[in-house]
């Protein structure tokens, strides 16, 4: 014959009182040291690749300039561009008028210059600079829906700018990144949306990226494709 035990009714109390604690999440600071691992990991990668960059320029929503250029790394690291495109030829207008329209025109030339330069100091987000937010506690971490997080950057290049990066929790890579920034002052406030892709090598890079100028209703779209081993 079994006899059946029955706990006490202390037992039982402290039973139901314990509880597994949830694993604890890594810091904002433990999220950006492992981002900077990733993007060290890729980069260094993406050396052995090369890719098309094509930058369309818009203004007012018509296309001004589109340029395409087969972009690999040179011997010294940096990135070297051979052009795929010609721009077509210019037709100047003479007299006062023409003046005028060409010297809006260069001045709008340059200001797409500035703003394709300003792109590079945000994408790929460069290392030592989220080493320097994380030194500095710039950091904050927040939970986006579908096992994702957000990792926010103030002050990433210029004071009173800020890098939001959403990150794949699992392989901690990042998927996408907001910028808020601007040029010359905070008078001239530009946008940067960047999405990120993956390749077989589990590289991450940059696949396209959209700067957007309201003030001079300017936009500025640049993608990386067609990725191959050199």
């Amino acid at each position: 014959m079994k006899i059946a035990i029955i706990p006490s009714l202390g037992v039982l109390l402290l039973l139901a009182s314990v509880h597994v604690a949830p694993a604890q999440q890594p810091s904002a600071a433990e999220r950006a040291v492992a981002l900077k691992a990733q993007l060290a990991a890729s980069q260094a990668i993406l050396k052995q690749y090369e890719w098309i960059e094509t930058t369309v320029v818009s203004v007012k929503g018509d296309e001004k300039s589109r340029q395409m250029h087969r972009c690999y790394h040179g011997a010294d690291g940096k990135v070297a561009k051979i052009p795929l495109t010609t721009p077509p030829p210019e037709e100047k207008k003479r007299g006062l008028r023409g003046r005028i329209i060409e010297a809006k025109k260069e001045e709008m030339t340059e200001y797409m210059k500035d703003a394709v330069a300003l792109v590079k100091l945000y994408v790929p987000p460069d290392q030592a600079r989220i080493q320097a937010a994380k030194d500095a506690g710039r950091i904050s971490i927040s939970p986006q829906p579908g096992q994702r997080a957000r990792l926010t950057f103030a002050g990433f290049v210029k004071a009173g700018d800020s890098l939001a990066v959403d990150l794949d929790l699992a392989a901690n890579r990042p998927l996408q990144a907001t910028v808020s920034t601007f040029m010359d002052s905070d008078k001239e406030p530009v946008t940067l949306d960047v999405r990120f892709g993956m390749l077989d090598s589990n590289a991450s890079y940059a696949s396209s990226t959209t700067l957007e100028a309201k003030g001079k209703d300017l936009k500025v779209t640049v993608e990386n494709s067609g990725y191959k081993r050199q």
